[in-house]
């Protein structure tokens, strides 16, 4: 055996594939309701938006799992996130909300800088950390359940705090693209710090998309189709093969309208959003007819 073929197998004994998989092989893992994928539309930063987004789909007669915020909790006054809250629970839909300080709006210039950079969303400092904590807790308070982490240190205290009473049992924890994680080792570490959900890379191609399936069980969130800031590249024809090698899956889509990843949508936006939600979705009826779409109202499931 050689050194490479030795390193392969030991990652295998680890419960992590060998390498990527580029036979693309049927994922069997289901989410609890015993279907294969969901959408979710993100970048709706405001109630306004949210609700025009969710009549249109009324009026196409179709329905998503999932909403995004990701601008910040800190941004929303009480009311925005009292009405989110409301139309989530009026239209069966999974609100998700941006959890708010982070480097970016610090006062350091560094994340600014050519090697700053890489610090991307991370918070700096402890009392940064504390200031985050508050901002899941005042959005629990106002009804949220689910929230978009951007700091790996961020997201396991979150979960000490689910565990010990801090914030509701209940909550939930989808770790954002913009951590940068994209392999399936660091998927597995997301996975043990407590997330619920795991954005891949947005650039992850088939093989590597199964390598991350086969080392965790938590649905995988993936980008059909990206703003101009973060390549702009729409993947609808690959929807099929996603489903089929990833699933459980949330099909992110609708990312292409806005031109960064805080864009203020506008109702025109949201309209532009759900018809990208619908291009995608006759993709897939096209191409893999037989996968199974979540029932409305499983966003607990």
């Amino acid at each position: 055996m050689n050194s490479m073929q030795e390193t392969r197998t030991w990652l295998e004994t680890l419960g992590q594939p060998g390498g990527d998989l580029y036979t693309l092989p049927d994922s069997e893992k289901r989410f609890d309701d015993g279907c294969q994928y969901r959408f979710e539309v993100p970048g709706i930063q405001s109630p306004g938006v949210m609700k025009t987004l969710l009549e249109e789909f009324d009026r196409l007669e179709f329905y998503i799992h999932r909403v995004t915020q990701t601008k910040g909790i800190w941004l929303l006054s009480d009311k925005d996130i009292e009405n989110m809250v409301e139309l989530g629970q009026k239209h069966q839909v999974e609100l998700i909300l941006a959890v708010g300080p982070r480097a970016t709006t610090d006062t350091s210039a560094s994340v600014k800088s050519a090697e700053g950079v890489r610090m991307g969303y991370r918070l700096r400092g402890q009392d940064q950390i504390v200031r985050a904590i508050e901002d899941v807790k005042r959005a629990a308070r106002l009804g949220c359940r689910t929230f978009l982490v951007y700091d790996e240190g961020c997201l396991w205290v979150l979960d000490q705090a689910r565990k010990t009473g801090l914030i509701p049992a209940d909550s939930k924890f989808k770790m954002s693209a913009h951590a940068g994680h994209g392999n399936p080792c660091s998927a597995k570490v997301m996975q043990d710090l407590g997330a619920d959900s795991f954005n891949i890379v947005r650039d992850y191609q088939l093989q590597h998309l199964a390598a991350v399936r086969a080392a965790i069980n938590i649905p995988i969130d993936c980008h059909t189709e990206n703003p101009e800031s973060s390549g702009g590249f729409i993947r609808h024809y690959e929807v099929p093969e996603m489903i089929r090698v990833a699933a459980p899956i949330y099909l992110k889509t609708g990312g292409s309208v806005a031109k960064t990843h805080s864009w203020d949508s506008s109702d025109a936006d949201a309209k532009k959003r759900a018809k990208q939600v619908m291009l995608v979705k006759r993709v897939i009826d096209e191409y893999y007819s037989e996968a199974l779409y979540s029932p409305k109202g499983s966003i607990n499931h």
